[in-house]
Formats: C-alpha cells, sequence, structure tokens
C-alpha cells in the first residue's frame, strides 16, 4: 500500500520533476560559461569585453524568446515550445564539441539562448495550472533545480580539466555531456507530458491548450483574445504591475552581472584565489535552497513580503562583497556571497506567482513572457557593460554600480509594499 502511494505521489509530480531537469541543464550550460572565461579569454585571445559581449548575445537571445515562447504556448501548448528548446539547445551545445573559431563558439552561445529562452516562461505557466494549490512551493523546487544547475557548472568545468582532449580543449566535453542529456530530456518529455496531452478525460490543466482553458462548462468556448499583442501591453497602464517589472528589471540587471563576472571579481579584487573562487561561486548557486523556503512562505504570508525581505537580504549580501573583499578571509568573504545567493535565488520564484496574481489567466504565458524579455533585455546587457566597466574604471566600481541597482530595486519593491497595504 505505502509503495503504491509512493509510486502514484510521484506520478503526480512527473510534470514537475520533467521540467525541472530541462531547466536545471538550461541553466548548467548559461553557467558553464562563466568559470571558463579566463580560459576561453586565453585560448582564443580576447578580453574581458569581448567575452562578456558573447555572453549578452547569448542573453540577449534568451531574452528575446521570453515572449514568442509564452505565446506559443497559449496558443499552441507547452510540451511542444518546451522540446523544441531542447533540441535547439542540443545543437548549439554540439557545435562546441569541436575545435573552431571564436565566431563559432559566439555563434553557438546563440543558439543555445535561443533553446533555453523557451524554457521558464513556459514551464512557469505549465506548473502554475498542473498545482494551482501549491504553486509557490512548486514554484520554488523547480527554481532550485535549474539554479542547482549553477552549482554543477563549476564543479564540472573543473572535473573536465584531466579529462582527455576531443579533438582540442577538454572543457569541450561539458558540451557534449549536455547535448546528449538535452536531447535525452526533449524526448522524455514529449512521450511522458505528451501522453497526457492526448487524454481525452480527466486531463489536467497544465496540458490543455488554451482552447481548453477558455471552454465554459457547457462546454462552448468563450472569447480570447490572448493572441492580440494589445491584451498583453494594457497590462503595462497598471501602475502595480508596471511598477513590478521595474523592480525586476534592475533586480535582473545586477544579478545578470554579478553572476557573470563573480569568480574573476573575487581572484582580481579579493585575496582569494581562482579556486576558492570558484568554489564560493558554486556556495552562492548552493544558497537557491532558500527557494524553496521562500515559495512556500510566500503560499503562507503573502508574496510582496517575501519579495521586499528577499532583495534586501540580496543587496547586503553584494555590499558585503565590496565592503569586505579588499582584507576579508574565504569565510568572511564566503558568507557574504551566501547571502547574495539566498536573497537573490530566494526572491526568483516568489517573483513568478506574484506575477501570475497581477496577471490575467488566458494571457498568463504571454505575459509573463513579456515581463521576462523586458528583464531578461536589461540584464543580458549586463555582462558587456559590467566586463567594459572592469577594463576602463575597474572591477570595484563596476560592482559598486550592481550593488547600487540592487539598493534601488529593494527600495522600490519596498514602496510597492506599503502602497499595496
Amino acid at each position: 500500500m505505502m509503495v503504491a502511494t509512493a509510486l502514484r505521489r510521484l506520478e503526480e509530480l512527473d510534470v514537475l520533476v520533467l521540467t525541472a531537469l530541462i531547466w536545471f541543464l538550461g541553466k548548467f550550460v548559461r553557467y558553464a560559461f562563466p568559470p571558463l572565461f579566463e580560459t576561453l579569454g586565453s585560448s582564443y585571445g580576447v578580453s574581458r569585453t569581448v567575452l562578456g559581449t558573447a555572453f549578452t548575445g547569448f542573453m540577449i537571445v534568451y531574452a528575446a524568446m521570453q515572449f514568442p515562447s509564452g505565446l506559443l504556448a497559449d496558443t499552441h501548448g507547452a510540451v511542444g515550445v518546451i522540446a523544441a528548446g531542447s533540441l535547439l539547445t542540443t545543437v548549439g551545445a554540439l557545435a562546441l564539441v569541436v575545435d573552431a573559431p571564436f565566431f563559432v563558439l559566439a555563434g553557438a552561445m546563440i543558439v543555445m539562448g535561443a533553446g533555453t529562452g523557451t524554457y521558464k516562461t513556459v514551464a512557469v505557466r505549465l506548473l502554475s495550472r498542473t498545482y494551482p494549490a501549491r504553486t509557490g512551493r512548486v514554484l520554488g523546487v523547480f527554481d532550485t533545480f535549474g539554479t542547482f544547475g549553477g552549482v554543477a557548472a563549476p564543479a564540472a568545468v573543473v572535473l573536465v580539466a584531466g579529462f582527455p582532449s576531443i579533438l582540442a580543449a577538454p572543457w569541450r566535453w561539458l558540451f557534449l555531456g549536455a547535448a546528449l542529456a538535452s536531447v535525452g530530456l526533449a524526448a522524455g518529455f514529449t512521450v511522458r507530458i505528451g501522453r497526457r496531452s492526448t487524454q481525452a478525460v480527466g486531463r489536467t490543466d497544465a496540458t490543455k491548450s488554451p482552447s481548453d482553458a477558455t471552454e465554459t462548462e457547457s462546454g462552448h468556448e468563450s472569447p480570447n483574445d490572448s493572441g492580440h499583442l494589445g491584451t498583453y501591453l494594457a497590462l503595462f497602464r497598471t501602475p502595480r504591475f508596471t511598477g513590478f517589472v521595474v523592480v525586476t528589471v534592475l533586480f535582473g540587471f545586477a544579478y545578470n552581472g554579478t553572476v557573470a563576472f563573480l569568480p574573476l571579481y573575487l581572484t582580481s579584487e579579493t585575496p582569494l584565489t581562482a579556486v576558492t573562487a570558484n568554489l564560493l561561486y558554486s556556495a552562492m548557486f548552493v544558497a537557491s535552497l532558500s527557494q524553496m523556503a521562500t515559495g512556500e512562505a510566500s503560499d503562507r504570508i503573502g508574496t510582496i513580503p517575501i519579495l521586499s525581505v528577499t532583495l534586501g537580504v540580496a543587496a547586503a549580501g553584494l555590499t558585503a562583497i565590496l565592503v569586505f573583499g579588499d582584507a576579508g578571509g574565504p569565510l568572511v568573504i564566503g558568507a557574504a556571497v551566501v547571502t547574495l545567493g539566498l536573497g537573490a535565488h530566494g526572491f526568483r520564484p516568489v517573483r513568478g506567482a506574484y506575477l501570475m496574481e497581477l496577471v490575467p489567466d488566458a494571457v498568463a504565458a504571454g505575459s509573463f513572457g513579456i515581463v521576462r524579455t523586458v528583464l531578461m533585455g536589461a540584464g543580458a546587457v549586463a555582462p558587456a557593460i559590467i566586463g567594459y566597466l572592469s577594463e576602463v574604471a575597474g572591477f570595484r566600481v563596476a560592482f559598486e554600480v550592481l550593488a547600487g541597482t540592487l539598493v534601488s530595486a529593494t527600495v522600490l519593491m519596498v514602496l510597492l509594499w506599503v502602497v499595496a497595504r
């Protein structure tokens, strides 16, 4: 009986498990690049500005995919969109398996940005419809899985350094493994979740098309204008919605700029060695365990208080890195990095849950896609800007800009909390 209950419980979580694994892989390939920046700079003979711009290209395409992927999910369903994104990620990863000029690396990053850009927007809507009573908790688990891709990536970079070369550098093993995993997950997701969507009776909201979601109890469809861009843009006339979009844009810029260059910042501006810096970089992602706690807390307490607190914690952590970086030891700097991770990662799932509260159900995926396009677009330019600032003004000035941006996001979020009360 207990075994049967456990199996039934596991079956109920199949959507969460598969989408979380795909998101893990998407974050893994993204965060494999920052720990490789020093190696890539030496191998290709390019500067931090060039590397930051290439990473910005990845993030810009990632950002650009948010709205179209959400719109396609609203009109055609989530399964095909996520599976197609996984296959694009496979193509990009395979392009890095053999030695090639730098423009191939940059092109492969763009392709992987497009592939992974289909995941988050569609998955948030998919999970919120599958588990409506546990959205905060489920999104916390989902984001924690994904963020652990950032834990695994630096460790994998160290691990593959001792591997034999594949026609060129050992780091290319990372992307061969990512390609194989990506195509396998795409197949598993399509077979398992796609089979649900073909069930005529008793299927969950997660696999219904938008026409299913707009059917009345009599079986007839209600009007659905989710395909009109004006329906999505009209949301920006709401001050509460627009204000929170500004908060997410500021957070996205600060977060993306930080994670792109934190390992290099720690080795350049603090007494830490490269090995210690990479370990602390992994620790920042280990702190993503806070997502499960903040997701649960948002279900119980409310989203706005948790958003305000987590932003404040993240701002305090980044500020502490600047304050204690010159003379602090590994424990002090490590505590600051972990504090940054606790706040930043704790913010992310609650952000998604709050946006789902703000937007109408019929246009939820597309609306979330627009917001993610805006915030990820702002975040996408951060690596290029921070890379440039680090070379012309110094890493400390660049990170002071990031800390100031995060403090501004915190202040605005607190103001929204006060107004909402």
